[in-house]
């Protein structure tokens, strides 16, 4: 190790008997090995970039030489000296020569990924004692502005972007960079057969729609009371959580390979009573017929062979409530950390609380939309958060709701990626039963209740990159379960 200065905030290099890990020779050795065989960079190159260097010369060297290397043309101390003759950082250190010496110096090219390793772990080292530093000095302030319940989120939203990229802030990236993740994205869905980019939620026409659940988007499922929006979120949650496969991707990275980990956030109901829900579809009891005990033998062994056949499904469910939505990010974060996380299901948006006092409740759902659309780009995960609609949808002679249905805030609209609609009208028709004396009525009532019994549907009226239009499904109010409806046309092939 040699002798260094500590890191100054201001940018300033201060003496200090404290030091920050670093390794000049290390880098010295990469540089040199580099400046010798342009081949090596390739072995480097996704381990470190020129910030990961302590010696902000030394960073300059790396940047220079990986400019040149990227359009095939020779990185040398001869090539580096037209571009870096007035580096006043170089002068100090002797020059033009300084590279050469580099070069020179080099002893090996078969140890280089180590020393890459080895400056990688020395700059997260370096980030996490600036982090620790500032979390220090904030404490010690005492302001009345900044509460220390949210330092701690602060703090551990900054160390779980630490441990997720290596740095405290990604900064720009290439273009270069964002169409090779959207190239890998396309092929994701092309080796699945044209099928789904993003993450199945169980239901065919669904998936056909949305082309999956994607990562980093924020869904909105809103719909009136009674429509069903829990139930669909929780078929989801558990169609999800039940075909999780873990293995290697297609990038060699092992993770999720099928299905996915689901945190749920029940604000509305208990934990017991959503597993409760989930056993009466997997076990296909009323769920009633569970709150009572009302079970038959074979009812309740079916209730008890699903009970434990879900043991090992990984589906998590948070049921505080009134969570404020920065206690929400952090602990979606310390579950990602901890379990792994692959979707986020928040039951329901208006129930969370903002930071704010409450004078502006349009504000504050503002500000809670924006924080989970900020959730699904940092966990890089899709999240489903449901929402209540106005009450203006009862009043019109159409019942279908519309985006402009959605209450208290136009920046639910504005900040989802995709906005959808749970629409029962077998609900509204059974409320329009004529009286038994008008037997005309009556008979076309009892038609029109045929037509629509066991039927849902899911109007999608934003997607932010598909389209938009109307998803049927099945839905068994019994055990409250939604499913993919059989059309006519392959009546015969499922009959088969």
């Amino acid at each position: 190790m040699n002798e260094i200065t500590t890191f100054n905030p201001t940018g300033a290099e201060i003496s200090n008997p404290e030091t920050m890990p670093n390794s000049i020779e290390a880098e010295q050795q990469l540089l040199g090995a580099i400046l010798t065989n342009n081949d090596v960079f390739d072995r480097v190159a996704s381990i470190i970039g020129p910030q990961h260097f302590y010696d902000p010369v030394h960073a300059r060297i790396y940047e220079i030489s990986a400019a040149r290397i990227a359009k095939n043309n020779l990185a040398s101390p001869v090539t580096l000296k037209a571009f870096m003759e007035d580096d006043e950082g170089l002068k100090e250190l002797g020059g033009p020569v300084y590279l050469a010496r580099l070069a020179g110096a080099a002893i090996s090219s078969f140890a280089v990924r180590d020393y890459a390793q080895m400056i990688y772990d020395l700059a997260v080292r370096r980030d996490l004692i600036s982090l620790g530093r500032d979390i220090s000095a904030k404490a010690a302030k005492v302001d009345i502005a900044s509460e220390p319940r949210e330092q701690i989120v602060e703090a551990e939203q900054a160390l779980y972007k630490l441990a997720e990229q290596g740095r405290s802030d990604t900064g720009f990236q290439s273009f270069l960079k964002a169409v090779t993740d959207a190239v890998n994205v396309a092929n994701a869905a092309y080796q699945r057969e044209g099928g789904l980019a993003g993450v199945s939620t169980g239901l065919i026409d669904m998936d056909r729609k949305l082309g999956g659940l994607h990562k980093s988007d924020l869904l909105i499922l809103a719909g009136r009371p009674s429509m069903g929006k829990t139930s669909l979120a929780t078929n989801i949650a558990f169609n999800i959580a039940k075909a999780y496969r873990k293995g290697v991707r297609p990038d060699g990275t092992e993770g999720t390979v099928e299905g996915g980990v689901v945190g749920f956030y029940s604000l509305e109901m208990s934990a017991e009573q959503l597993a409760a829900r989930i056993l009466s579809e997997a076990a296909e009891v009323p769920s009633e017929q569970i709150r009572r005990g009302d079970m038959t033998e074979t009812e309740f062994r079916r209730f008890v062979d699903a009970a434990k056949s879900l043991e090992a499904c990984p589906l998590y469910i948070d049921d505080t409530p009134a969570l404020p939505i920065s206690q929400l990010a952090a602990r979606a974060r310390r579950l990602k950390r901890t379990h792994g996380l692959d979707v986020l299901i928040v039951d329901y948006l208006q129930l969370v609380k903002g930071t704010g006092k409450g004078e502006n409740r349009v504000n504050e759902i503002s500000e809670i939309s924006q924080g989970l659309k900020a959730i699904a780009k940092e966990l890089d995960i899709p999240v489903i958060a449901l929402s209540q609609l106005s009450r203006q949808v009862e009043s019109r002679e159409d019942k279908r709701p519309q985006l402009s249905d959605l209450r208290e805030s136009g920046s639910i609209e504005q900040d989802a990626d995709v906005v959808m609609f749970v629409f029962r009208e077998e609900y509204y028709k059974e409320r329009e039963k004529p009286g038994d004396h008008e037997l005309e009525k009556m008979a076309a009532w009892q038609d029109e209740m045929e037509r629509l019994h066991g039927r849902a549907e899911v109007i999608i009226g934003k997607q932010r990159h598909g389209p938009i239009g109307s998803i049927e499904l099945s839905f068994e109010g019994r055990f409250t379960r939604f499913g993919n409806l059989i059309k006519p046309w392959q009546q015969g092939s499922a009959d088969m």
